[in-house]
């Protein structure tokens, strides 16, 4: 990868969201623009690259997100003064294979700094079911096998990983101010590893070790701290589970003591809601930090994070 910094003027983006310091909140809707500054311009495709890029990056870095507070990343489909705005940045963070305009768009780009999440972690794939738990109540766990699962940013391990070599990545490309770089990405992967450590302590003695969520976004957390996702709808947050598949998580759920069924913020709790009235279960929110809004449990990533541990915390029976 060829991460010279690039010294070029910078367009102007009324159609992205510019998130500065200390702005990755719920408050952060207001869409702004890039200006043409001194600073290290770096293009996001969501959230959790975004706030990769403000924390490492800090004052010498300008930020923009190509996905707006809200939107759900998967559906991202970038507009033309998006796709200018990423031909004049310095740097572009994106995870690959997540958002396919994205991909197209970073594809056709002359960026010379191109940081792919993807390739700084290892990646897996997963089905509906993920984790520590056989699936011997589910003979349909693998039928959604697609690909690699993206969500590597839920597992505190892996997400300090990327954070490891996303620093690296802007101290070769602007390195006069790299020991800053080295600095900030130390600090947030000390941060990261407190993260993983709660979860380890808070997840470690509880009474069931499944969980069900909507789509299969927490497989790596689920591997991660010896519990099991039993997804309801796979990979894909906007598909619709077959009778089947509802029949084997009912079964599954009284087998395994599940009390709960999680549904997540930026996509509808129609499904979860109709699953959890059937086997008499409780619904409560996880969220896969896609994105912060208003209806997020926190400001941030950690805020979120920590309120999914007490979600998950309660729904397990944690001792």
């Amino acid at each position: 990868m060829n991460v010279r910094r690039q010294h070029i003027s910078k367009i102007v983006i009324a159609a992205a969201t510019a998130l500065g310091l200390g702005t990755l909140s719920a408050c952060s809707s207001d869409s702004a623009a890039a200006t043409n500054t001194d600073k290290f311009d770096v293009v996001a495709s969501f959230y959790p690259m975004a706030f990769l890029a403000e924390q490492i990056g800090g004052n010498h870095v300008s930020v923009t997100s190509l996905t707006q507070p809200g939107q759900e990343p998967h559906d991202l489909e970038i507009s033309a003064k998006q796709t200018a705005a990423l031909q004049e940045s310095d740097a572009v963070l994106y995870l690959k294979n997540l958002q396919p305009s994205v991909d197209d768009a970073v594809a056709q780009s002359e960026v010379k700094t191109k940081i792919d999440a993807a390739s700084l972690t290892s990646l897996e794939k997963h089905g509906n079911e993920v984790g520590g738990h056989a699936a011997e109540h589910d003979d349909h766990a693998n039928e959604e096998l697609a690909g690699l699962d993206p969500h590597i940013w839920l597992d505190p391990v892996r997400y300090a990983q990327v954070a490891e070599g996303v620093g690296k990545a802007f101290e070769k490309a602007d390195p006069d101010n790299a020991a800053d770089y080295k600095k900030n990405t130390a600090a947030l992967v000390k941060k990261l590893d407190a993260l993983n450590t709660q979860f380890e302590d808070g997840l470690k003695n509880t009474k069931t070790k499944v969980f069900i969520t909507t789509h299969a976004a927490f497989g790596y957390l689920a591997e991660r701290y010896g519990l099991t996702e039993e997804a309801i709808n796979g990979l894909d947050p906007e598909s619709e589970p077959s009778a089947a598949r509802v029949k084997d998580l009912e079964k599954m759920a009284k087998a395994d003591g599940v009390t709960t069924v999680f549904y997540e913020t930026l996509v509808s709790d129609k499904t979860a809601k109709t699953i959890a009235s059937d086997a008499n279960l409780k619904t409560d929110v996880l969220d896969p930090i896609e994105g912060i809004t208003s209806k997020s449990r926190g400001k941030d990533y950690f805020s979120v994070q920590e309120a999914n541990l007490k979600a998950l915390q309660t729904a397990l029976g944690a001792k």
